[in-house]
């Protein structure tokens, strides 16, 4: 059974920095491209980061770009993304996700497995 542990939100004050973990059992991340995406209350979900364990490309939305840093440890079968000055609209529900793709890009369906999301609250 596969299953994604993602870990590491919590409550920040605008400025601050979160590092958040996202942990796999039952596959091997290095066969596959994770995805990073948060849900906002009321608004739909999207991505913000994805990495390529095939030769550890990266993509990033513009909203976090030179302020969001995924990467990841083959060995742990953990993905991370560091979180560095954080913003209040940077304050949703972040989930991990898996998908077979090649160099995928943020289209939900795109993605295989979920992981059960972690909460990130920036405040002002």
């Amino acid at each position: 059974e596969v299953q994604l542990q993602a870990s590491g939100g919590g409550l920040v004050q605008a400025g601050g920095s979160l590092r958040l973990s996202c942990a796999a059992s039952g596959l091997t991340f290095a066969d596959y491209a994770i995805g990073w995406f948060r849900q906002a209350p009321g608004k739909e979900r999207e991505g913000i980061s994805s990495i390529d364990s095939s030769d550890g490309s990266t993509v990033y939305a513009d909203s976090v770009k030179g302020r969001f840093t995924i990467s990841s440890d083959d060995a742990k079968n953990t993905v991370y993304l560091q979180m560095n000055s954080l913003k209040p609209e940077d304050t949703a529900v972040y989930y991990c996700a898996v998908t077979s793709i090649v160099e995928p890009g943020f289209i939900l369906d795109e993605y295989d497995y979920w992981g059960q999301g972690t909460q990130v609250t920036v405040s002002s």
